[in-house]
This record gives C-alpha cells, sequence and structure tokens, in this order.
C-alpha cells in the first residue's frame, strides 16, 4: 500500500470513530442534565434515544449490504451517507424536545450505521495484506475517539461552545460532514455487483449446536447488554465526584480508549497464546464486575473519586479481552465458508440486539433510582443492577465453556485498534 493511499485510509478511520466519540460518551450527560445547560429527559427517555443506534445496527447490512454491493461504489455512497449524517446531527443539536431527538437521532443512525462496515470494505479493498496492515489503519479509530473527547473538554474550557445547542453533536456533525468530503478522495471501490446475502447470518444458526458456542453466544448478548451502563450514564455519574463537571468529563472519559490500545498492542499478543482463548475471555469477563463495583462503591464514597477514574481503564481489558478474543474464537470455530456469515451473527447480537436491550434497560434502570421532584440519581443502586449481572456471566462462561485441550488461540496479526 502507497503511502497516499495508507493516509487517507487512515483518515478516514480517525474521523469515523471521532464521529461516534464526539457524542457517545457524554450525551447522556446532556440529556438528562438540568435545564438550561441540559434537556431535563428522564434516564428512560434518554435510554430510547440512546437505542436508536443499535436498533440502526440491526438493519445496517441489509441497507449497506445490497446498495453498496449491487449499485454504488463504496467510497461515494458513504460520502453521501456522512453529508445527511452531519444535517442530521446539526438538526439533532438544536432539537430540545425528547420526540424530536429520538426522531433525528434515529435518521442519523439509519445514515451512520452502515458506514462502519464501508469503512472496513474500503480499506480491505486496497491492502495488499490485511493481517499486517489493517491493524495500524484502524488504530486510527480509536485514536479519533480520543481526539473528539480531548477537543469536546478544550472547546468547553475555552468556553467556545453556543448556547442552546448541544456541542457534543455539533462536533459530531462537524467530524460527519469533513469526512463526507473526504470520502470522495478516498481510492475508488467499485461495486461488485453481486450483493451480500443479508440473510446469509442465518446459516451462522447452525454453529448453536456446539456448547461452547452457544454459551459464548448467550454470554455475549448479557454482556453487551451491561456494556450500555458504561456507555450512557457513566458521564452523568462522573459529574457528582468532586472536582469533575462538564468540561474535564469528556478527558476523562478517553481512558478507556487509550487503555484499549494499550491493552490490544501489548498484552493481548503476550497473554493469548499463554493463557487460551477460556481463559482470557474469563479475565475480560471478570473486569466487568470490578469496574462496576467500584463505580457503585464511590457514588457511596466521594473520597474514591481517583479509583473510579482509574476503573475506567477497565474498559480495554472488558473489551479487549472479552469481544475482541471472542470474534476471535467464533473465526476459529466456523467453517470456512461461514465466516462471514458468523461474524455477521456475532455483530446483530452484541451490536444490535444485546446493545438495544441494553439501552432500554439502563434507561429504566436509572428512572427507577431518580428521584423526580429532585433530579438526583441513587447511583449505587443503578450500578448494582450491572454488578449482579455480570458476576453472573462470570460464574456461567467459565463453568459452562470448556476450551479443548491445546486450544491456546493466537495473536498472530492482532494489533491496536
Amino acid at each position: 500500500m502507497n503511502m497516499s493511499v495508507r493516509l487517507r485510509l487512515s483518515a478516514m478511520m480517525l474521523l469515523q470513530y471521532a464521529i461516534w466519540g464526539a457524542w457517545a460518551p457524554v450525551l447522556w450527560s446532556y440529556l438528562t442534565g438540568d435545564k438550561p445547560a441540559g434537556l431535563g429527559f428522564s434516564g428512560d427517555q434518554a435510554g430510547w434515544i440512546f437505542s436508536m443506534m443499535p436498533l440502526a445496527s440491526i438493519v445496517a447490512p441489509f441497507v449497506a449490504g445490497q446498495l453498496a454491493d449491487r449499485l454504488f461504489s463504496s467510497e461515494r455512497f458513504m460520502g453521501v451517507l456522512h453529508l445527511l449524517g452531519a444535517v442530521s446531527l446539526y438538526v439533532m443539536a438544536k432539537e430540545h424536545t425528547a420526540n424530536g431527538v429520538v426522531l433525528w437521532m434515529l435518521i442519523f443512525s439509519i445514515f451512520y450505521a452502515p458506514t462502519l462496515a464501508l469503512t472496513n470494505s474500503v480499506a480491505f479493498s486496497h491492502m495488499k495484506d490485511t493481517e499486517k496492515e489493517f491493524g495500524g489503519i484502524r488504530v486510527w479509530g480509536t485514536l479519533g475517539w480520543i481526539i473528539a473527547g480531548w477537543i469536546l473538554s478544550y472547546t468547553r474550557n475555552a468556553k467556545l461552545s453556543p448556547a442552546g445547542m448541544c456541542d457534543s453533536l455539533l462536533l459530531a456533525a462537524a467530524m460527519s460532514a469533513l469526512l463526507g468530503l473526504l470520502s470522495f478522495s478516498l481510492p475508488h471501490t467499485p461495486p461488485k455487483k453481486e450483493g451480500v446475502n443479508p440473510w446469509a447470518f442465518m446459516d451462522a444458526l447452525k454453529l448453536l449446536k456446539n456448547r461452547n458456542f452457544l454459551v459464548f453466544v448467550l454470554v455475549s448478548f448479557v454482556v453487551a447488554t451491561e456494556l450500555q451502563f458504561y456507555y450512557g450514564p457513566t458521564s452523568s455519574f462522573l459529574k457528582t465526584l468532586p472536582g469533575l463537571n462538564d468540561t474535564n468529563v469528556p478527558m476523562f472519559m478517553t481512558i478507556g480508549q487509550i487503555a484499549e490500545i494499550l491493552v490490544m498492542a501489548v498484552l493481548l499478543p503476550a497473554l493469548l497464546p499463554k493463557m487460551g482463548i477460556r481463559n482470557t475471555m474469563v479475565v475480560g469477563i471478570i473486569a466487568w464486575p470490578i469496574r462496576y463495583v467500584i463505580f457503585a462503591a464511590g457514588a457511596a464514597i466521594p473520597a474514591l473519586k481517583w479509583l473510579v477514574i482509574a476503573s475506567l481503564s477497565l474498559h480495554g481489558f472488558c473489551y479487549v479481552f472479552f469481544f475482541t478474543v471472542g470474534f476471535i474464537y467464533a473465526d476459529t470455530v466456523a467453517p470456512k465458508d461461514l465466516r462471514a456469515s458468523v461474524q455477521g451473527m456475532m455483530s446483530l447480537v452484541v451490536l444490535g440486539a444485546g446493545s438495544f436491550l441494553g439501552s432500554l434497560l439502563t434507561g429504566r434502570v436509572v428512572s427507577m433510582f431518580t428521584n423526580e421532584a429532585t433530579k438526583v440519581t441513587n447511583w449505587q443502586n443503578v450500578f448494582l443492577i450491572p454488578v449482579a449481572l455480570t458476576i453472573l456471566c462470570a460464574l456461567v462462561f467459565p463453568a459452562l465453556f470448556r476450551e479443548k485441550p491445546g486450544a491456546a488461540g493466537t495473536a498472530n496479526g492482532i494489533k491496536a485498534g
């Protein structure tokens, strides 16, 4: 791959995830915050808004897989989607009603969700050795998420945020418009004329006869629901700790992505061959309840603020050791002709159904433990719910998942991002 292509693909990945990273970690705080700085929505309303992206992720394969593969070149299709996404983000930033935000979040998500697969498709199409080259390109996506959080903290500290509008959505809109324009300069990726069967993942259901794989899928679903307690209300919770506020929370929320890069680049290649797939995933699952226990303790004892902030780094272990290794496991057990279908099914379970129901569950739990009169949330009780469910997963998974002797796994080609 020549340097010009590498730079353009890296910029594509950076902006693709900067869009998401600009709003996802902090939007809940804006939605549920007191007026006029926030919108004063309930936890249930925020949960519905956050569920729109997973909902769109369920239908994305039916859109991107058919239109991009049959009718349009991937880079131009992606450019149009991001420009439309920028418009919807801008309109949403000015919206102050719950129904309006839900509608515009759904519209934006329909435009954005297909581009997650399209960026990978464009990158893969122009690589000579995907195993060696993709990690170095994809890591820029995680860096983009981090950069967005730091930019947001800077603009808030410099008091550049416009009144009456959501600054995180405006930043996402700017990133989306920039990527929309950049997309038309990406290497040409013509349609294949043969669309991917959107129902292909149904072929992967036969693997559920394998007990290990069935346990893995069910635990992945439950863990995906609990992940929303981190992605959603964590920013609102952090603001209740001494010295933390809307200005510095976006910066602190990038600690998880920084840890993700380090875990992916250093720890996973070193530990996966020695520990094996099963034990590595167990470590990832255990990291979830540890983090939520620390959150619950920090809610009761403000002096634990720095321990709470440090625990944000556990996201690197939670995500990489379970989900990344989990996708590796799925690839190893799937027959060659079903690998794409299995990965599609796992994306549907984790990014789609699990995240959708998890967003609604998170909203319901936050509403249950929020006093409507005072608007004060009992965060200790909120985080005890994911503690219980993730502990259950940590007990069930190692008890029922049996790795075959000698199946230690491999970390070849695994890189950050």
